[in-house]
């Protein structure tokens, strides 16, 4: 019997760790909801057509309405004055964070990068959103994405994606530049975030 009592205990114990290290969870988007890509030349779709762009093949995939919100050029810096703006045009139940990599290329702080992608995350979780975070690989040879990604995402216990670029823009027939997908990128890219919305319960 209480050999039986230490199981169950021990059962319970290892379900609880689980729990705890399970990928953050969304709420199910409905038909009418709007997400919106939140990002740079990457979200915007530098390297393809605007209708190749990941967002437009998002939208596809997945029967929802997914904004264009790609600036290129756009740092975590200038993201955070036009966010509030965008959030009020299109009050998207979710928004897929993209940034980070104009930082890169312009040598700024990670620590400022950091700090400011966690101002953007609190700013769209307070128009009441969810977020995805999506992660970009530094500008460099066998560069992955830098550990601040990974560390917003835990601390505030956000959705991830770390890899889908990274993956992409290694592959030569899936860039039209060194640091820009191409039309077959971009729908890698799509693919590969519609599963993750519908492993986390968004779909």
């Amino acid at each position: 019997m209480l050999a039986a009592h230490r199981y169950f205990v021990a059962l319970a114990a290892a379900l609880l760790l689980a729990a705890c290290d399970r990928a953050p969870t969304l709420p199910k988007l409905n038909s009418h909801d709007v997400i919106v890509a939140f990002g740079d030349s990457l979200t915007h779709g530098t390297g393809a057509s605007r209708d190749t762009a990941y967002p437009a093949v998002l939208a596809s995939l997945t029967g929802r309405t997914v904004i264009n919100a790609g600036v290129p050029g756009d740092t975590t810096s200038s993201a955070l004055q036009r966010l509030p703006e965008v959030l009020a045009e299109h009050q998207p139940r979710l928004v897929l964070l993209c940034l980070g990599g104009n930082d890169m290329l312009r040598k700024q702080p990670d620590a400022a990068t950091e700090n400011n992608l966690r101002l953007l995350v609190q700013t769209i979780r307070s128009s009441g959103a969810e977020v995805i975070l999506i992660a970009v690989p530094e500008p460099k040879l066998f560069g992955g994405a830098p550990d601040f990604y990974e560390r917003i995402a835990e601390d505030m216990r956000l959705p991830l994606e770390d890899d889908v670029f990274n993956e992409v823009l290694k592959d030569n027939r899936l860039k039209s530049d060194p640091i820009h997908a191409n039309a077959a990128g971009y729908r890698v890219v799509a693919e590969r975030l519609a599963e993750f919305l519908r492993e986390a319960g968004a779909l």
